[in-house]
């Protein structure tokens, strides 16, 4: 990921501004002990606040600059994850918890590391620089004291961001099983509660959330290793600097003086050796961060590849199609459709029928054979489960043509025979459904699906069970819809129903 250049320099501009703080600190002191003129005073102070500006200015502006950067990077990072996430299916597909974390907190994760680690690890490269060279045209021996201090600092860090490395991947790792485990469990707490399950999965998602408490533990105790030796050769280097300083000005240094240094130097050197180590503790303080957002980027870095898309094509061609599963084949199918006509599905429950139609919509990648369809703005899907989003009915079958006129939408609704069941709400189209859907049938959920296929208006229509859970009355009113749809689109149904199957065009049997 790239460096935000522009807000590491400002980091290190700030270097600039604590020169300028430190000499007027060194001129006022100076003058107050050497009984220097009022005008030197005045010029001490006011550099102080000159100095005290300038590092003003340079960390907001290094604070703004990381912040837009890291924003820009996240949103680059979604507009290429996402797609990826989203074409991911078959069994290498994550989990929908682990999906919500590599798309939300990895990301996040990256964005900070980029708006708080990466400015602030260019500026520990450059300001140390330019402090050695600031305090050696006052004192040649600070510089090479604070130079010397630097070498034994890195090796230890290095030795210490190893094992910070490997306790943050453990920790994320750890986190994405938890996120995955809780919003499945939490999808199917029905099902839980059904069967009396609850102490067993308390005891399966305490387990996890105590492995994740454990491994930020690690991580912590990393950080803090890393901060110790910060601190020790931070305080050695300011130390050294002082006890030369001091004794030089004395004139107590057991060897020959290599220097002359006066009131201000010492001053200013004083002043500045603190300054030294401040990059360092700025990276030692976002170092959490840098660990976080380097474990989110290995993971991103694995998230597999989406399904290959099949050839687009204005209509169906299966050629000797193959789709495979751990322990279970589908095919070879061969078969091709026009612009119109019903084809059926048909086979015993678990055959791959569902698993076939995700492949003609492009959502399941062919093991063998070559797959031609529609491309995915042409194809409407009427699944078994259809999504149903916590909104008004209406708008939840527009939610493949938010566009679509009401009276497209009102025929669509009667022709799946809804219609009896909006004269029994009083406020129709308008009624609000919950996030369980709770007062919908599963056959009228069907029907809320296909109907919302068919306002859609795509080219070709692929249906799951259609017929489930319908009386025979409604179920006939299904079938004849879908022959007379087929004469004016492609239609793909996968089926038990043998009147459906009886009024194909095509019958492909699993």
């Amino acid at each position: 990921m790239r460096i935000p250049k522009a807000a590491g320099l400002a980091w290190t501009s700030d270097i600039v501004g604590a020169a300028v703080f430190a000499w007027g600190v060194a001129t006022a002191l100076e003058t107050r002990l050497a009984g220097g003129t009022a005008t030197a005073l005045v010029t001490g102070a006011v550099m102080v606040v000159i100095g005290g500006l300038l590092r003003l200015a340079s960390q907001y502006g290094a604070q703004v600059l990381g912040f837009d950067q890291g924003r820009a990077l996240a949103q680059a990072r979604r507009a290429a994850l996402f797609p990826r996430l989203l074409g991911i299916a078959g069994p290498g597909a994550p989990a929908l918890g682990a999906t919500a974390t590599l798309g939300i907190d990895h990301i996040a994760a990256e964005q900070v590391r980029a708006a708080r680690f990466d400015p602030v690890r260019q500026s520990a490269t450059l300001a140390p620089i330019l402090v050695v060279v600031v305090v050696a045209f006052q004192s040649r021996v600070a510089a090479l004291i604070l130079f010397a201090t630097l070498v034994p600092f890195v090796i230890g860090m290095i030795l210490a961001g190893g094992a910070a490395r490997q306790a943050a991947d453990r920790q994320m790792a750890a986190i994405t099983a938890l996120s995955a485990l809780y919003v499945d469990r939490i999808r199917r707490l029905p099902i839980i509660r059904h069967f009396g399950a609850e102490d067993r999965i308390a005891r399966q998602a305490g387990s996890a959330a105590e492995d994740v408490a454990e491994r930020t533990i690690a991580v912590l105790r990393a950080a803090f290793l890393s901060s110790a030796v910060l601190e020790f050769f931070a305080a050695l280097s300011v130390a050294l600097v002082a006890v030369y300083c001091g004794f030089s000005l004395l004139g107590l240094l057991p060897f020959p003086a290599p220097e002359h240094l006066d009131y201000r130097a010492a001053f200013f050197v004083l002043v500045m050796a603190p300054e030294f180590y401040l990059p360092m503790r700025r990276l030692a303080a976002a170092y959490h961060e840098k660990q976080l957002g380097e474990a989110a980027e290995a993971a991103l870095a694995e998230v597999p590849e989406p399904v290959a898309h099949p050839s687009a094509s204005e209509h169906v061609a299966l050629h000797d199609v193959v789709v495979a599963w751990p322990g279970h084949r589908i095919g070879p199918i061969s078969f091709e459709l026009g612009r119109t006509g019903l084809v059926c599905v048909t086979g015993p429950t678990g055959s791959g029928k569902t698993s076939l139609l995700a492949a003609i919509a492009g959502q399941v990648a062919p093991s063998e054979g070559s797959l031609a369809t529609l491309p995915a703005h042409a194809i409407a899907w009427a699944g078994q489960v259809p999504l149903l989003l916590p909104s008004t009915l209406e708008d939840n079958l527009r939610l493949g043509r938010p566009g679509a006129e009401t009276a497209a939408v009102a025929a669509a609704v009667h022709a799946v025979g809804l219609g009896t069941l909006l004269e029994r709400r009083a406020d129709g189209l308008a009624t609000m459904i919950d996030h369980n859907a709770g007062w919908l049938s599963g056959g009228e959920r069907r029907r809320v699906g296909l109907a919302r296929a068919l306002i859609a208006d795509r080219a070709l229509l692929l249906a799951d069970e259609p017929t489930a859970d319908l009386d025979a009355a409604s179920a006939e009113q299904i079938v004849a819809l879908l022959v007379a749809e087929a004469t004016r689109r492609a239609v793909i149904v996968a089926t038990h129903d043998e009147r459906l199957v009886a009024a194909a065009d095509r019958i492909i049997a699993l």
